[in-house]
């Protein structure tokens, strides 16, 4: 190995990763001291003659607080950031993730080992929920647009604005105490190499929706671009209530149908069949350039904006159970949506580097739209009202999220000492105005009944009728702060890291849901109208007239809200201090020793909003502190073996959405949510042991087994009525969380093989993950429910969780399979990436009715990406080439008892394709 590959690779892990107090923790000098070997250029290298060379990597940038990620000490080489972390981390570079092809960061993490995405953007690590995940953003936390996560959505982040995506899963103190499954942590790109200008197209189809028939509704004029013109903003009569402080059963007839006249907005009521849906597409440019100011201080701007619309069609077959056994359909219905995403982002990013100092100051902006509509028909048996009947329902409806995020990182060297300072504010915010539901129904009673074969909607909720809107809102806000100070007691033997955090995240929620209802006198004529028609003006105003409805007798209709506490302020302050220490007493031994201690208290509260508004005593306040202590010990042999045993304790928080007591739906699966007051945090006890041994050119395999033990674990549980799936949550008693990991990666040259092979590489990735879990339940164990009025209310944990179940999300088997085929010389990449992950339950149903749990099936996915550099004219072009789901595995979802198998929400996911060509200038 040349001279000048060795000082390379130092230079690379002294200064290209950012950490403060970095460069003492490895012993340079004997990375120096290898002997060194001039080979002629012409003359390959074996790579396995190069057992300890990492040096082709390419360089990472990568983030995190404390700079706890290059420790190892007392051993010979450069070292990759797997390797030469104390603690047991992932790493995807830019380059790994452009492999994988995927457009976001969720999908390129799920084919990190035990991580798997819930298809959402919210990514599990070792089959715990996302509410055991950390994510963080240049080390610092993200505020979530989602009313069902406080952890952001990974969906959102494109894959070309991050840098580096690290996933570290044996916990240390320098990060946030809630860290059950694991942290990721997303670094952004800062100073360019170079100066840059690229520009993107790309455009992309699946099987189930491109050339085929859709629903759409109109909307406004910029819905395309992801923006309202106005049309979605209150007017009138109802902007004036929704502002104002009395409750609507306060007002006169007269003025509630004011409001329900002035909700009224054909363009966002009326769903129409589009006939051959166009292609997706997508666009954008990134730019980064630096220079030189005031000497030798270099200055780097990055700046990249994208825009993507895509189209996608699912035919959701819904069904529901009866609810209790026998496991029975008590409604067989099928839905057909098509959701319409429009996603903008843009990142601004400055970063200053001055000797070894570094100042980064990061703008993220990500805007993601989803507009939907869609039509069930839903045949429902023996129900309640009618013998049998068949029901039609309609649906349309926008969701905005918005994320903005502001940050500023300094990151020091002062002489050996580091000194790493953080701060940022980020602001998420969910929008969705007139969500519009509707449902007629027929009786199938003819001739008997005159409109027994007629579909209607008499406004009559008694029966069933379904007219309704929902205006829901969501803000949350972060501010963070945090420093961390790295002192060398003894160098290269012995550094203390002394660090302290403040986060403080305000969430206002607010859900207002409106119904309308007429008398059971309402005309059957008038009730076959589409809704636009029903719901009109005109309508509501003649309803009011006598002989509406019969001779000398109105039918007025009427505007009911039924929540009185429609709108809830949440807010969770942590102040958090740490203590760290790494010793390397002898040759290849490291031990990172540290605890934390943070002091948290999480409050939420309804906000009042109407005057002599009721309490119904839905409030929550934790005030918990903790002692989180963790270690990991580390030891590295010659021959590249390296073992390592972790230990540590930490927490996991209710989520805010967890612990409102108010109703939201998911637009996916149509399951209704309902959160718990009553919630405690959860505690965790984490074990791992691992051996890695790495061998050749970034060539690595690794064995480990983890154990965790949850006291406190918050689990949904369902019920079900005849059309309606609701879900609520708990503390079970106590998980457990056992299961081990193998991993295997291999690049290998081909030079040998000669021809078109001299310059290609193969590349060979697999990951296999076995996770066992099981909730513990006794029989004297509870859980608190919280009842309207009376609050917690002690309940047999028995009688919603079965013991030896096992938890939510979590998969017996992960697999994931990458084999490519790469130029050395050029860009020109194939490689066919295979996913796999078993059953895992979505939620459980309650012991009481005995129904079996709600299972998901993901299955197995064969992926192909095939990266091709050209050179037109002189302009460096990048194509890509992308297939998707070539198993063609549907999205399964079914509660099965062995006899009889019940679909609540699986569709058919098709195949996908997408092209796309980069321009360099």
């Amino acid at each position: 190995m040349s001279t000048g590959k060795q000082l390379a690779g130092l230079l690379l892990l002294s200064t290209a990763l950012t950490y403060p107090g970095v460069a003492f923790a490895q012993d340079t000098g004997n990375a120096a001291a290898q002997p060194a070997t001039e080979t002629p250029v012409e003359e390959p290298i074996n790579p396995d003659d190069v057992v300890q060379d990492d040096t082709a990597q390419e360089e990472v940038d990568i983030s995190v607080p404390g700079g706890n990620i290059i420790t190892v000490t007392g051993v010979r080489g450069p070292r990759d950031v797997t390797r030469s972390s104390a603690q047991v981390v992932s790493v995807l570079s830019s380059e790994d993730i452009a492999r994988t092809g995927e457009g976001d960061i969720a999908g390129a993490l799920s084919r990190v080992t035990g991580l798997s995405n819930n298809g959402d953007g919210r990514v599990f690590v070792r089959g715990l929920g996302d509410r055991y995940s950390l994510a963080l953003l240049n080390g610092l936390p993200l505020p979530s647009p989602e009313p069902l996560s406080r952890v952001v959505p990974l969906d959102i982040f494109p894959t070309d604005i991050i840098a580096s995506s690290l996933v570290q899963k044996s916990y240390s103190a320098n990060f946030p105490g809630e860290f059950g499954g694991g942290v990721i942590n997303l670094t952004t790109e800062a100073i360019p190499d170079e100066s840059f200008f690229e520009i993107s197209l790309g455009i992309s189809g699946d099987t189930e929706t491109t050339f085929e028939n859709g629903l759409l509704y109109y909307g406004s004029d910029y819905d395309w671009f992801g923006f309202d013109t106005g049309r979605r903003d209150p007017v009138g009569a109802l902007d004036n209530f929704l502002n104002g402080s009395t409750a609507l059963e306060d007002l006169t007839l007269a003025e509630r149908q004011a409001i329900a006249s002035s909700i009224t907005k054909p363009n966002l009521m009326v769903v129409q069949k589009a006939d051959k849906l166009r292609p997706n597409f997508s666009g954008g440019f990134t730019a980064g350039t630096s220079f030189f100011v005031g000497g030798d201080a270099e200055l780097g701007i990055i700046a990249t904006a994208n825009l993507s619309n895509s189209l996608r069609n699912r035919n959701v077959t819904a069904q529901r159970p009866i609810g209790s056994l026998p496991v029975a359909v008590a409604s067989d219905g099928e839905r057909f949506v098509t959701d319409n995403r429009v996603l903008l982002n843009g990142l601004l990013g400055f970063g200053l580097e001055f000797g070894e100092q570094k100042i980064r100051w990061t703008n993220v902006y990500i805007r993601d739209v989803l507009k939907q509509a869609s039509l069930s028909r839903t045949e429902v048996f023996d129900a309640s009202a009618f013998e049998d009947r068949t029901e039609i329902g309609q649906t349309t409806a926008w969701f905005e999220r918005q994320l903005i995020d502001t940050q500023l990182v300094g990151e020091f060297r002062l002489g050996d000492i580091g000194l790493d300072v953080r701060a940022g504010y980020a602001q998420t915010d969910r929008e969705s105005p007139y969500e519009f539901n509707f449902e007629y129904t027929r009786t199938n009673d003819a001739p008997s009944n005159p409109f027994g074969d007629i579909l209607i909607n008499p406004l009559n909720r008694a029966r069933g009728d379904a007219a309704e809107v929902t205006f829901s809102d969501l803000t949350e806000k972060l501010y963070y702060g945090g420093v961390d100070l790295t002192v060398p007691v003894v160098l290269d033997v012995f550094s203390v890291t002394v660090g302290g955090a403040i986060s403080d995240t305000d969430r206002f929620s607010t859900r207002r849901a409106f119904f309308y209802s007429a008398p059971s006198n309402f005309p059957l004529g008038i009730a076959t109208l589409r809704p636009d028609l029903l719901l009109s003006p005109t309508v509501i105003e003649a309803s009011n007239i006598p002989g509406f409805a019969s001779p000398g007798v109105a039918s007025p209709i009427n505007l009911i809200e039924p929540d009185r506490v429609p709108a809830f302020d949440a807010d969770l302050e942590v102040y958090a201090g740490y203590l760290k220490g790494v010793l390397t007493p002898a040759y290849g031994l490291t031990i990172d020793l540290g605890v934390r201690y943070e002091d948290a208290t999480q409050t939420v509260a309804a906000r009042e909003i109407f005057d002599n508004q009721v309490n119904i005593g839905a409030a929550t306040n934790l005030e918990n502190d903790y002692w989180l202590p963790a270690g990991t010990i580390t030891y590295q042999f010659d021959n590249g073996l390296q073992l390592r045993a972790s230990a540590s304790k930490t927490i996991a928080r209710p989520q805010f959405r967890e612990l409102l007591f108010q109703r939201f739906t998911d637009p996916d699966s149509l399951r209704t949510f309902v959160g718990n007051p009553s919630l405690q945090d959860s505690e965790l006890f984490n074990a791992e042991a691992r051996a890695e041994y790495y061998f050749g050119q970034r060539s690595r395999v690794s064995l480990g087994g983890f154990y965790k033990s949850i006291d406190n674990p918050i689990e949904p549980f369902s019920s079900f009525t005849e059309n309606e799936q609701t879900t609520r949550f708990a503390n079970a008693p106590k998980a457990e969380v056992y299961g081990g990991e193998f991993e295997f990666v291999w690049n290998y040259d081909l030079y040998d093989w000669g021809g078109f092979f001299e310059s290609k590489r193969a590349i060979v990735i697999a990951n296999y993950t076995y996770t066992q879990s099981q909730l513990i339940v006794g029989p004297d164990d509870q859980s608190l429910i919280f009842v309207s009025n009376v609050g917690g209310v002690p309940s047999d944990s028995d009688t919603l969780f079965r013991d030896g179940a096992p938890l939510s999300g979590q998969s017996d088997h992960l697999l994931n399979l990458q084999l490519g085929i790469e130029d050395v010389d050029r860009l020109s990449q194939a490689t066919l990436l295979l996913s796999y992950a078993s059953d895992r339950v979505v939620s459980r149903n309650s012991q009481g009715s005995q129904l079996p749990d709600i299972i998901q099936r993901p299955g197995a996915r064969l992926d192909l990406v095939i990266r091709q550099g050209l050179d037109v004219i002189g302009m460096p072009l990048e194509l890509k080439f992308e297939a998707r789901n070539l198993t063609g595995t549907d999205n399964q979802e079914f509660i099965d008892d062995g006899t009889t198998r019940i679909d609540t929400n699986s569709y058919d996911i098709g195949q996908s394709f997408s092209l796309s060509l980069t321009a360099e200038f």
